[in-house]
């Protein structure tokens, strides 16, 4: 959810160079099941504007007529949405309306947290009603560092209050390396996801930030000489050299790092060479490392084209850093989210 904070603060901030007021809507509580889930929040601005969402677009324009007093009388309050009736989702939300003016400190602090790929929690204070205003709120914490957006908000003395605290971890981060027209697609699909990408492009071939829409940074570099120290396990790898030997020598130097993906392109009867040689090179490699190695990259989807390669792809990363089974949703009897 980091990526959705990040559009909602950068929104704010332009907002308020513009003079438009801002309100920020977070569902803090959930009884029952909904589309989503307590942790997503949306901003919502005084010239009618929208950003984000807390639900699949059928409780958004309630929540923005409920939160025109927060504008008039900059006072948070809670209220609650119960799905049950107009929905169907079976589900009470309670959504959080507070004031959100953005410090230029704050800004700072954030900008360093996304760049330092560093944790960070927000702990919002309410209570279980519906349409009660009073000293509600949101603090963040970087570090030892702690905000608040309403001025007026008194983060002191709340113990009678519920807290619902979320920890949002550093934006997944997506390292391609390749730069041929397929890692042009993948690039584009997982920026709409949010996700931070870089590419390594090859030195003989070098590519240009241009090349790549939505990439983070774009590089040409030799195996031996990328920069791998940034991978971890907030990190998926993604091999596109078309090129076995190119293939071999990123994968030693990706067993220095931990990973959480690593997919590689090509076709299946390649894989079994490609270990052989591997374990000839470094026959230390740990069972741990090879088990984040997938290729033929990507779900079994009946992907042809590059485009539809890139979602099998993405998909195949969502399911192992979520580490869910892949099946067919028609298959769920239950909730589906647990």
């Amino acid at each position: 959810m980091t990526h959705e904070f990040k559009e909602i603060i950068q929104q704010a901030v332009r907002n308020q160079q513009q003079g438009i007021h801002n309100v920020l809507a977070t569902v803090v509580a959930l009884d029952g099941s909904s589309y989503r889930k307590p942790g997503v929040r949306m901003l919502l601005s005084s010239n009618g504007t929208i950003t984000g969402a807390v639900s699949g677009g059928c409780v958004e324009k309630e929540v923005q007529r409920r939160a025109q007093s927060v504008f008039t009388t900059h006072i948070p309050k809670i209220i609650a949405y119960d799905g049950r009736y107009r929905l169907g989702c079976e589900g009470i939300l309670y959504i959080l309306l507070e004031p959100l003016v953005i410090a230029h400190e704050f800004v700072l602090h954030f900008s360093e947290a996304l760049k330092q790929r560093s944790d960070f929690t927000i702990t919002s204070f309410y209570q279980k009603e519906d349409e009660i205003s009073g000293n509600y709120g949101s603090v963040v914490h970087f570090n030892k560092k702690a905000f608040t957006f309403n001025k007026h908000f008194n983060s002191e003395h709340l113990e009678k209050l519920t807290q619902f605290q979320q920890t949002l971890s550093p934006l997944f981060r997506l390292l391609i390396i390749g730069g041929e027209h397929d890692a042009v697609k993948l690039c584009k699909q997982a920026a709409l996801l949010g996700w931070e990408v870089d590419v390594i492009t090859s030195v003989k071939d070098p590519k240009q930030a241009a090349d790549f829409p939505g990439a983070s940074s774009v590089t040409a570099q030799t195996p031996e000489l990328a920069e791998l120290s940034q991978v971890n396990k907030h990190t998926a790898v993604v091999i596109m050299n078309h090129n076995f030997t190119y293939d071999l020598r990123y994968l030693i130097q990706l067993q220095k790092t931990q990973p959480a993906y690593i997919g590689i392109l090509g076709a299946a009867k390649r894989r079994e060479k490609l270990f052989n040689e591997l374990f000839e090179i470094a026959p230390e490699l740990s069972d741990d490392f090879l088990s984040t190695i997938h290729t033929p990259a990507g779900l079994n989807i009946g992907a042809i084209t590059p485009e539809e390669i890139s979602v099998s792809i993405v998909a195949e990363i969502l399911s192992v850093i979520r580490d869910k089974e892949v099946f067919s949703l028609k298959k769920v009897t239950g909730k589906i989210h647990s």
